[in-house]
């Protein structure tokens, strides 16, 4: 997989993409990730890339002019046109069914904007869709290019030591994770589950089903509703 970011702060990048999974699944060459600043690609001697929105109103917009540019120079390094994402607050949630959706393209485009948006000539002619990570709002979206960017990675094949490690990751299978335990079997009067260590593989498969549908009812019963509206 290749991954292109097209950023005004690709300086943002190095400590995240430089380190654990993503940096591992780099040198064994499971994904290229370009960063591209797309200040580059602005004219004038101030290199601007942003200005006063048309209407009136409060912060600056992202002149469609640096970003095209950017987005066509970034297009013609590789021969596949990759899918063109937007991280913006207006976009659809980003969930881990999307992440998994991702992670089988073989070329992402993410595009991480400033200030008070992108012009909306950029999502009309550059085809993008939209996603964000959440409902708040950031600095810019280069935290959230970074989120995208490590839940896909690590869906990739070979980047995690097990195969089957992300299949039971929480809202794989549409459900949060049930509770992990690890030695001592005994710390400050807390114990693990005796089913845990009774060596009856049915039994805990059947106690981590129970623990995690009853995490879910707990703490995040909507995606229970979630899953009754797909039946």
């Amino acid at each position: 997989m290749r991954i292109d970011v097209l950023t005004l702060f690709p300086e943002m990048f190095a400590s995240p993409l430089g380190h654990g999974i993503i940096r591992r699944a780099q040198e064994q060459g499971l994904v290229e990730i370009v960063l591209t600043n797309i200040r580059d690609f602005a004219i004038g001697e101030y290199r601007k890339v942003d200005d006063k929105p048309y209407g009136g109103g409060p912060g600056m917009v992202m002149m469609p002019g640096p970003v095209f540019d950017c987005f066509e120079h970034v297009q013609s390094l590789c021969p596949q046109p990759g899918r063109v994402i937007l991280l913006t607050p207006q976009g659809a949630p980003f969930k881990q069914a999307k992440a998994t959706e991702l992670s089988a393209q073989d070329r992402l485009i993410l595009i991480a904007g400033r200030y008070e948006g992108f012009d909306e000539r950029i999502r009309i002619g550059l085809g993008a869709e939209q996603i964000s990570i959440g409902d708040y709002v950031l600095n810019g979206g280069e935290l959230a290019a970074m989120v995208v960017i490590d839940a896909v990675v690590r869906l990739l094949p070979g980047a995690l030591g097990d195969e089957d490690s992300a299949k039971d990751d929480s809202f794989s299978n549409g459900l949060l994770e049930y509770p992990h335990y690890t030695r001592p079997e005994t710390y400050r009067g807390m114990k693990v589950p005796d089913i845990l260590l009774s060596g009856d593989h049915g039994k805990i498969a059947q106690w981590r089903r129970d623990q995690s549908l009853e995490r879910t009812r707990q703490h995040r019963p909507d995606l229970l509703d979630d899953r009754a509206s797909l039946r």
